[in-house]
């Protein structure tokens, strides 16, 4: 079919007149209402510490949990698949860009022929022809832009599930290191524990050989130095399955593997102020992320309903031909241009329908969204008072310890003097040995609730996404 401007002239006016229809292909974007407060009702008290830092797990004071953490990221499977989710969102952007470039077509054959029968004479017949065609959908109503946009932000969300990822594995890093030096802390507290009763016990069979002691006495201080030994057997299981868990966050074989060793009573616990709750939709991963999501569906929501307007196309296509083979030499010439309208007319309410499930996915993406800003807002809270209560509890614990070592030495010098009696003794050795344990896990705690506090924030742990290569 070959047109000339003329001919081109009514579908391009009928073109224009549709095109007046294109506002009914978009909408207003919406997003969840979600009134934000003022400030967290926790955050009193945190006014004055400093405002979360790109390398904030420095405040903690560990040169090896900042090397762990660095192993992490380089050996990390979660991480890598997350990058190559990346790179199929770039690719399906690329491919949702190109389709807004025309399409061009070459051809070149070459054809021999040859033809007998009775009644006529042997004919040969050969050829050459070359080709060219281009074709071009016009965009009118913003069908191909729209699926850009929403490969921009699946692209976005992407890099922002890479963010979570991240996030997600160094705090998980962090926790199983702190986990196993508190339990090697916990496990030095039960063998200094052990080491008492068996100095306790040495006392008491000195007095029994004195004919102060007596039998029952020995038998009970040896009963409490068999459940001390017994106590070291949980810990010390829970000591190696830990390190074989961190191990697996670094992409380490877990058979064999023990962190660096350090001592967990040196590690700090740093102070952070929590900022405003609007910032939450800035810093934190999941919520970018959500928000990118929401803004591709509407991106494929305009998509779906252009889908129901006429697709415009332009073509044009020449070729060259003639009788001689492989040779070009004095061609016949032809030119075409072309101007197509394409409608459905019937298709069983299929458009409408996708439109309609799309738009029903958005509605759930906008409740999602919504919903993860209240959960956010909820888990800052909770993490601010959790620290807050931890930092509490360890002040007093401290004290219990305190006085339960002083127990401690007051009834083993009664004892030595012969003035109390064992069970005085034991019992205070029990004593400072839960009010020792309850610390250290008082202390893990407390390190948990800050690091737990910095997740919910957004944990904000530098860089930007790797480069796709």
């Amino acid at each position: 079919m070959k047109l000339t401007l003329p001919h081109l002239a009514r579908p391009l006016a009928l073109a224009v007149a549709l095109a007046l229809q294109a506002c009914a292909v978009t909408e207003p974007a919406r997003s969840p209402v979600v009134d934000m407060p003022a400030a967290f009702d926790a955050a009193a008290n945190a006014d004055a510490a400093p405002q979360i830092t790109s390398d904030w797990w420095k405040g903690f004071g560990s040169p090896s949990l900042e090397q762990l953490l660095g192993e992490a990221q380089a050996g990390s499977a979660d991480l890598r698949i997350a990058v190559e989710r990346m790179r199929q969102a770039d690719i399906a952007l690329q491919q949702a860009g190109i389709s807004r470039l025309p399409a061009v077509n070459g051809s070149l054959g070459a054809s021999v022929g040859r033809s007998d029968g009775p009644a006529v004479a042997s004919t040969s017949r050969e050829s050459t022809s070359a080709g060219l065609s281009i074709s071009y959908e016009v965009d009118l109503w913003g069908r191909l832009a729209a699926g850009v946009r929403a490969g921009e932000a699946s692209l976005l969300a992407s890099q922002e599930d890479w963010k979570t990822a991240r996030l997600t594995l160094l705090t998980g890093v962090a926790n199983n290191y702190f986990l196993w030096l508190n339990t090697a802390e916990r496990l030095r507290i039960a063998r200094e524990n052990l080491a008492i009763a068996e100095r306790v016990l040495g006392i008491v069979e000195a007095r029994q050989r004195n004919g102060v002691a007596t039998a029952l006495e020995v038998s009970q201080q040896r009963t409490a130095v068999l459940s001390q030994r017994t106590a070291l057997v949980p810990l010390e299981l829970q000591l190696r399955q830990t390190a074989s868990a961190l191990a697996l966050l670094l992409g380490r074989v877990p058979q064999g593997y023990e962190p660096a060793a350090g001592e967990f009573s040196a590690l700090r616990v740093p102070a952070v102020s929590p900022g405003l709750p609007s910032s939450l939709l800035t810093r934190r991963p999941d919520l970018s992320a959500a928000e990118a999501q929401l803004a591709a569906a509407d991106a494929n929501v305009e998509a779906a309903r252009a889908a129901l307007l006429p697709s415009v196309s332009l073509s044009a296509s020449g070729s060259l031909g003639t009788s001689a083979l492989l040779s070009l030499a004095d061609p016949t010439r032809s030119v075409s241009l072309g101007l197509s309208l394409a409608q459905a007319i019937f298709d069983g309410g299929r458009r409408r329908l996708q439109i309609d499930t799309t738009e029903s996915q958005r509605v759930v993406l906008i409740e999602n969204y919504g919903k993860a800003i209240r959960t956010a807002l909820k888990e800052v809270d909770d993490g601010l008072d959790n620290v807050q209560r931890s930092e509490r509890q360890e002040a007093l614990q401290r004290e219990v310890v305190v006085q339960a070592r002083r127990s401690l030495q007051l009834a083993e010098l009664r004892y030595r003097e012969g003035s109390g009696d064992l069970l005085s003794v034991l019992d205070a050795q029990r004593t400072l040995f839960s009010a020792l344990d309850a610390l250290a896990t008082q202390n893990l705690a407390r390190l948990n609730a800050a690091l737990d506090l910095y997740k919910a924030l957004g944990g904000d742990w530098a860089g930007p996404p790797p480069p796709l290569s």
